[in-house]
């Protein structure tokens, strides 16, 4: 199995090789990796992928990548220089004092007024991973002391961005009122009354129209690894959101729908609703406040992630990218960085290609200024709509190479992951790099 491994300045690495990060994952080889992005880099080289219209994968770029990074790895190790990019539980920002029957608190702003710290390029760049794929144990339950899992539902007709009755959603509805669950997990090593980081994930506890479901994984990894004695793979406890999309409301996805209006849409809209009604909401539970009556989540954009899939990958690269003053670590797995958003919302007339025009026609990462982000994506060989033609902006595997491409072009903290053998979403895609993804995401932010 390949893992890890990159061409670049003629260094090939073996994937056990990399780090301690990834010294979970078994059979290991030293094959060389193309990386992905039939434009990545400009070069081809490496095989093209099959299924007839799949573009070849390129030449990695300049520097060759020397490990996979880790929470803590390379140029600050430990994570001991957290500078600027640690939250302290500021004063501003309070949603509300906790006590009984109140609510948590949204912390202070931290590092909001300028990027953090650099913490260096280790584990950053183009990696293939396969053909053949295990599960990382670190996402299994290793016997640790677990954290709490609450849940609570949301009612459409309490809310003022997504009611369901937006005048673009042209598939028919199955309920007036509709529900979507929001899912919380606290991690045994969060200390109640400290700030918290966080993590939404989006769709992350499955349900309908949901690609996967990944909260579980990702609940084992903070098990596991915000106990971990290797730097390079301890996590900092942070809670993760996990956010239903709307599609309980007419039962589908794509243009015209609820999921879609809320996934697929090129603004901070979906950004508004989890900043100004689900983390209300969330500090708001009876439940959780019960447990936690001190909880506190960070508002510092350094501490705050967003991870999905899909077209839930797209919004959480739309949520960072409209919003890296809220979100600044992002993963995405087969994101939707196509032309789905509906062409009837006001949107559409800045940008008539949806997700597209990140890479291509606007190019937006190439022509705005560099963002503080720090983005993972992933793409597989067969992802959907890879043997379309890219004239028709509705190849997803094309559009996430072309997105690595241009991250790349303007030196962004950014990891590019080339699935053999794998299809759009692929839970072994999951099983095999969400453990090491999240200690690359979260490298540089301080742990306990």
């Amino acid at each position: 199995m390949k893992y890890g491994t990159r061409r670049g300045a003629g260094s090939i690495l073996a994937a056990c090789g990399l780090l301690a990060s990834v010294s979970a994952i078994s059979g290991c080889s030293s094959d060389a990796l193309s990386p992905p992005g039939s434009e990545v880099g400009g070069a081809a080289a490496g095989g093209a992928a099959t299924g007839g219209g799949a573009p070849t994968v390129p030449a990695a770029g300049a520097a060759p990548v020397t490990g996979m990074g880790g929470a803590n790895a390379g140029a600050s190790p430990g994570g001991a220089s957290a500078g600027d990019t640690n939250a302290s539980a500021g004063n501003g920002g309070a949603l509300g004092t906790a006590g009984a029957g109140g609510m948590g608190e949204l912390g202070g702003s931290g590092g909001t007024s300028s990027p953090p710290s650099d913490v260096g390029t280790v584990g950053d760049g183009d990696l293939t991973i396969g053909p053949t794929y295990t599960k990382d144990k670190l996402l299994t339950d290793q016997g640790k002391t677990k954290g709490k899992r609450f849940a609570f539902t949301m009612h459409s007709q309490d809310s003022s961005i997504f009611k369901g009755d937006d005048k673009t959603l042209s598939k028919p509805a199955k309920k007036t009122n509709w529900d979507r669950v929001i899912t919380i997990y606290v991690p045994d090593q969060y200390k109640d009354g400290t700030e918290a980081p966080l993590l939404v994930l989006l769709e992350g506890a499955g349900g309908p129209n949901s690609p996967v479901n990944t909260l579980d994984s990702v609940s084992r990894a903070l098990d596991n690894m915000t106990i971990a004695t290797d730097p390079s793979k301890k996590l900092p406890p942070f809670v993760v959101v996990a956010v239903a999309n709307g599609s309980d409301r007419d039962g589908t996805d794509g243009k015209g729908s609820e999921r879609g209006l809320e996934f697929d849409t090129m603004s901070d809209r979906f950004t508004r609703f989890v900043e100004t009604e689900v983390l209300p909401a969330v500090l708001a539970d009876t439940t959780l406040h019960a447990a936690y009556p001190n909880l506190k989540l960070t508002r510092n954009p350094d501490g705050r992630g967003v991870m999905g899939c899909s077209s839930g990958g797209a919004a959480a690269l739309t949520m960072g990218w409209f919003s890296p003053d809220k979100y600044r670590r992002i993963i995405t797995y087969s994101g939707t960085f196509v032309n789905q958003q509906n062409p009837t919302q006001p949107e559409e007339v800045m940008y008539p290609f949806g997700a597209w025009n990140y890479h291509s026609e606007k190019e937006l990462i190439k022509n705005a200024d560099a963002k503080p982000l720090r983005i993972f994506i992933a793409a597989s060989e067969r992802d959907a709509g890879y043997t379309n033609d890219p004239a028709g902006h509705n190849n997803w595997l094309i559009a996430n190479q072309r997105t690595g491409a241009a991250l790349k072009a303007k030196a962004y903290h950014y990891r590019f992951t080339y699935g053999l053998n794998v299809g759009h979403c692929d839970g072994k895609v999951f099983d095999l790099t969400l453990a090491d993804t999240l200690a690359w995401m979260w490298r540089g932010y301080p742990t306990p």
